[in-house]
């Protein structure tokens, strides 16, 4: 209510009763307040009550729920069904106009305001996060392979003549599609063992600029969080390469805004060279559902231009999640998550140390992974055959263990045409088989206990019966087989 109802109120209700009501409400409105006028996360989170607020606040705004409304175009808002209405509070008609995704929408002031704070809410945390020179970012409704995808094809129209993407492999499906589907001929520069990492090949992806000329490169496409033994590439010594022969640089940092590892090497990495962008997914780093990404960058004009490459209007589903979610979190809550999700790391390598050594295995030595870890399963190959280690990942995933990933040697898989020779290992020959393992934002202590204790009682039953039995039976939902697809780029892998 406003000044005036309150005022009404005191007739009805002892004018004491209704000033306390008003101040309770003038708290919550301070708090919105602060929002509109920052637009940055809060550092404490807010109530649900707040929130509920906040958002009905913007719904009345939108044209659909205007009373009186008469609509007759073919876009009014209508929604059959009450309990959908509800779901998405009444906030019905997207974000974005025909043109620009990022544009505001006549008929939905609301709707047009909640993008814009989303989109500098989210900035906020980018930079709080450890990329601090960030200029722009908007929330796309669709997940980091496409979003990867519209990054690309935004980049066709700048460089006309390029064919080419360059890429250090990463074997993971949805990235390598994303150049596929925007029409280019991906280049994969294996990697390079350091140890038992696998790292930036430097001198293969000069090479191949060289090659082929830097006006046919669209871009060079890097990673930052990846499973190990593969780690993030070396982003500084890419970004100085792609300044160096003036060729745009793109970034998969799927997972990466919950490592601040991942952040500082974006973050040096245009310092001192060139990124142009920078793709993150909703769900993996701010727990919510699957369906959104943030692309952000450097360049405000570069970020507006992938902005209005979207076509028509978009959901604003994956904006109010993670508005909502950061909302009750607040930047404190975050960056707890970040702290707890670290510590988690270290009882996770602690706990796997401790199990391998049991088995006579090892953890692999990964310090530039600061997510996923992995540990070696060579006492599970016996005659060289990959039957026990693919058995292990069925065994787990019986067992509710999800998002372990057990690695065979020597599977081939073919992707759009390439076929990828030691499929998920992200080499074409890596010394063992493995188990994946992350840490994850958002991982508690029982996860990990409870993981390890029940990956000890499937390695166990494997050796007692000598690489059989235990699990089910052949390759299950866990385990990587000839011919099954390749995971999705969540650290957990499912």
């Amino acid at each position: 209510m406003n000044q005036e109802n309150f005022t009404l109120s005191e007739r009805i209700v002892s004018s004491s009763y209704v000033r306390q009501g008003s101040q309770a409400r003038r708290s919550h409105e301070q708090l919105i307040r602060q929002l509109l006028e920052q637009g940055k996360c809060p550092e404490q989170g807010w109530s649900e009550s707040t929130i509920e607020l906040f958002l009905n606040e913007l719904a009345v705004m939108d044209s659909n729920n205007f009373l009186g409304n008469c609509g007759v175009g073919e876009r009014e808002g209508r929604v059959a069904s009450g309990l959908v209405a509800r779901r998405h509070y009444r906030l019905i008609h997207g974000i974005g106009r025909s043109g620009d995704i990022a544009a505001i929408q006549p008929k939905a002031a609301g709707s047009s305001l909640l993008n814009k704070l989303t989109n500098s809410v989210v900035l906020d945390i980018l930079k709080l996060s450890g990329v601090r020179s960030v200029a722009s970012c908007f929330v796309v409704p669709m997940a980091t392979g496409m979003s990867l995808s519209l990054c690309f094809l935004t980049l066709r129209h700048r460089r006309p003549k390029a064919r080419y993407i360059i890429w250090p492999r990463i074997d993971q499906k949805s990235c390598f599609k994303a150049m596929i589907t925007a029409g280019f001929e991906p280049v994969v520069v294996e990697n390079v063992l350091e140890g038992d990492e696998l790292r930036t090949d430097l001198e293969a992806v000069e090479r191949q600029i060289q090659a082929l000329g830097a006006e046919s490169v669209l871009c060079i496409h890097s990673t930052t969080s990846c499973f190990a033994p593969r780690v993030p590439d070396r982003l500084e010594e890419l970004a100085m390469m792609c300044a160096k022969y003036d060729i745009p640089h793109i970034v998969n940092n799927a997972y990466g805004i919950q490592a601040s590892k991942c952040m500082h090497l974006i973050q040096q990495g245009a310092r001192v060279g060139r990124v142009d962008a920078f793709v993150q997914s909703l769900d993996k780093n701010f727990m919510v559902p699957v369906g959104g990404a943030i692309i952000a960058g450097f360049d405000e004009a570069f970020i507006q231009e992938i902005s209005q490459m979207y076509p028509g209007r978009a959901s604003a589903s994956p904006s109010l999640d993670v508005l909502i979610t950061l909302l009750t979190l607040g930047a404190s809550g975050y960056k707890r998550l970040l702290a707890e999700r670290k510590e988690m790391y270290s009882f996770l390598a602690e706990q796997l140390s401790s199990l391998a050594a049991a088995h006579g295995e090892r953890v692999l030595h990964t310090p530039h992974n600061p997510i996923s870890l992995a540990m070696s399963l060579d006492g599970l190959r016996g005659d060289g055959d990959n039957k026990a280690v693919t058995q292990l990942g069925s065994m787990l995933f019986t067992r509710q263990v999800s998002g372990a990933r057990v690695i065979p040697l020597g599977k081939e898989q073919t992707v759009s045409g390439h076929t990828f020779r030691g499929f998920m290992s992200h080499s074409e020959a890596y010394p063992c088989p493995y188990l994946n393992a992350a840490s994850a934002v958002g991982i508690t202590r029982d996860d990990v206990a409870l993981c390890v204790k029940r990956l000890d009682k499937c390695l166990k039953a494997l050796r007692k019966e000598g690489g059989g039995g235990g699990g089910g039976g052949g390759s299950g939902p866990g385990s990587i087989s000839p011919g099954a697809p390749m995971c999705d780029e969540d650290p957990a892998g499912d």
